[in-house]
């Protein structure tokens, strides 16, 4: 008798079902065995079958997420990267195999044959919720220890613990699904801007160290003793490089590297959606990467987005004092500089700016609450002295917390000014202009956050733009890039390089969705003169910068096109895309606030050999 034959009899005897069920059952059987025999794990994924497979014969491979001993039957759901499957085990039918079942720990990997049968209780929760698989062979393809955390869509395990076993924690539902986020993000980023022309081009990531922005992780030459690559902060030069060779619409989705303090949407390596187009001003660019993320909400969230606002740098630090304001919500500032001074009041006499925002509805708030306000803005973090506040009554009158310096009269404008109405409630912030803002910025949020007003589900994209060029580092006594070098100045702008170049405006712009900067770029300087006076602006010698740059003032010499690009924060987008803060668990091997890879132990220590093989001695502290 043939093994198919075996299996066919043994499956008869265990589940008795009538003639139609067994003839369609042997079929399966024969054709998963014929399967089987050629090697394959599984006939189909643990996501896949369903009412209309009933009676096939199958095969299925994965992890053990849980047992249950219910008497003479046992069941076991099976997990893998698609689905759940429910196993079950018949006591009565066959003793042994069942006893194998009750043996089987979770994650164990496991392979199991039999057919597929209705389930008599069914779950609708889960996709292969009406069937379940009667097993007739089992075999463990290889043991686990018991995990640290359960494999489960709310673990018991901790960040820290979880980034350890990062390779458990993958098997978690959660982190799946951001993956496969990030994998369809990442595939409709490349059919989109594919469709219009641009080319992939990758760009080295051993490359020279520059001065500007972030610090740069270098590593050691071997073959040139003493000298050192740089990992990049990102393929500026060299996209721009790829316009002066004519490849007018270039992209990668990169690997980028900056040795810089970490926080919940920064990792010392990230990946970007780099884009550079030549011919064209800031519009065509700005027209191009509004309709990529329109088309990324739409093809992966189902959203279409509101069209895009546009605001420029210094309206969004006048009334937002942020340069990625949050338009989910109001609650601009308003400035009372004029109105509030001279009423004795020192916080105010004293101040260069002060300036209130109004939070509807929450005149309601306690003597308590409104304390927890005020240590919140007093915060290190945060900086501010103090709060000053003002209900608006239902009677239209106003009781705030400086009433000995402020009259019914005075208030009565403050409320006219801030257009607050009966129930509103009135803060204000008071000191150096630019702190002041950057305050009332966190305090504003803070409220949005209170008051429920930063809706996850609602999105309000806008563009920034008119960034300054320049700006001052009082420290060193010196110009900095606001965005990098080789940002070009607006023209109309071009004669103030020599005059005054802090009143400077960039052709400069940023994407800002919610709050959170998802990408920013410019149009470039391509002339070589130009490029010159901003690397003198920003200190850089004649000899600085052409040991620096000479590569790329050297290319301008030979016709390099007007061009411009933008680059995206790849994991704050799929951060957004999946509705959290962190990137973390977008990203499939993070690093911890430390900089540090748990898993692997990384960084780590090298040999002395290593050392020397570089020329490298570590000095003992």
């Amino acid at each position: 008798m043939t093994i198919i034959n075996q299996r066919i009899e043994r499956c008869q005897t265990i589940w008795g079902y009538n003639n139609r069920f067994e003839h369609r059952m042997a079929n399966g059987l024969h054709n998963f065995a014929a399967s089987i025999e050629k090697g394959m794990y599984r006939s189909h994924h643990c996501g896949e079958l369903r009412s209309e497979n009933i009676g096939q014969g199958v095969t299925l491979s994965g992890w053990v997420q849980r047992t249950r001993n219910m008497g003479g039957m046992t069941f076991v759901d099976l997990r893998d990267r698609y689905g759940i499957t429910q196993l079950s085990f018949n006591a009565e039918k066959d003793a042994s195999l069942c006893d194998e079942a009750r043996k089987l720990g979770r994650e164990f990997v496991i392979q199991v044959m039999g057919a597929v049968i209705e389930r008599e209780s069914k779950n609708d929760r889960m996709d292969t919720g009406h069937i379940e698989i009667v097993v007739s062979e089992l075999k463990v393809l290889n043991e686990s220890q018991t995990p640290p955390f359960t494999i489960e869509d709310d673990t018991d395990g901790g960040e820290e613990l979880r980034m350890k076993y990062r390779y458990l924690d993958l098997r978690r539902n959660p982190l799946r699904k951001n993956l496969e986020l990030r994998h369809k993000l990442g595939f409709e980023t490349r059919k989109f801007l594919s469709d219009r022309g641009f080319l992939e081009i990758e760009t080295p990531y051993l490359i020279k160290s520059t001065p500007e922005g972030a610090r740069d992780f270098v590593v050691p030459s071997r073959m040139h003793v003493g000298e050192f690559y740089a990992l990049p902060q990102s393929p500026q030069t060299f996209k721009q490089i790829l316009m002066v060779g004519g490849y007018d619409r270039y992209f990668q989705i990169v690997r980028c590297f900056r040795d810089e303090d970490l926080r919940a949407d920064r990792q010392p390596e990230f990946t970007q959606i780099d884009c550079e187009m030549a011919f064209v001003k800031q519009e065509d660019v700005l027209e191009t990467f509004e309709g990529m993320v329109r088309h990324l909400f739409k093809e992966v969230k189902g959203v279409d987005l509101p069209k895009y606002k546009r605001m420029t740098y210094a309206e969004a630090m006048e009334k937002y004092g942020s340069d990625k304001p949050d338009l989910r919500f109001d609650m601009s500032f308003v400035e009372l500089t004029d109105i509030a001074q001279g009423k004795d009041f020192v916080v105010f006499d004293s101040a260069e700016l002060v300036v209130g925002i109004c939070a509807k509805g929450a005149a309601s708030y306690t003597r308590k609450q409104l304390d927890k306000l005020t240590d919140f803005v007093k915060r290190p973090q945060i900086g501010a002295k103090g709060l000053i506040y003002a209900r608006v009554n239902e009677d239209g009158s106003l009781k705030s917390s400086v009433d000995k310096f402020f009259n019914q009269e005075d208030l009565q404008i403050w409320k006219d000014r801030l257009n607050a109405e009966p129930g509103d409630l009135v803060l204000v912030l008071a000191g150096e202009t630019d702190k002041t803002r950057k305050q009332m910025n966190e305090l504003r949020l803070e409220m949005g956050n209170q008051l429920e007003l930063r809706d996850s589900k609602i999105y309000a994209p806008l563009w920034v733009v008119d960034f300054p060029l320049l700006e001052w580092d009082e420290d060193g006594k010196r110009f900095h890039a606001m965005h990098h070098p080789f940002t070009s100045p607006k023209k109309e702008h071009i004669d103030l390089l020599d005059t005054n170049p802090a009143a400077v405006n960039a052709n400069a712009y940023d994407m800002v969705i919610n709050g959170v900067e998802l990408g920013g770029g410019s149009i470039r300087i391509h002339d070589q003169e130009l490029q010159a006076k901003m690397f003198e602006i920003l200190g850089f010698s004649n000899e600085e910068a052409q040991k620096q740059f000479g590569f790329l003032m050297g290319a301008f010499k030979y016709g390099a096109p007007p061009h411009g690009g933008v680059a995206f924060g790849f994991d704050r987008l799929a951060a957004m895309f999946g509705g959290t803060d962190s990137i973390r668990d977008y990203i499939a091997f993070p690093k911890n606030n430390a900089g540090r890879d748990l898993m692997i132990d990384s960084p780590s220590t090298i040999s002395r050999e290593q050392l020397d093989e570089l020329s490298l001695n570590i000095e003992e502290e």
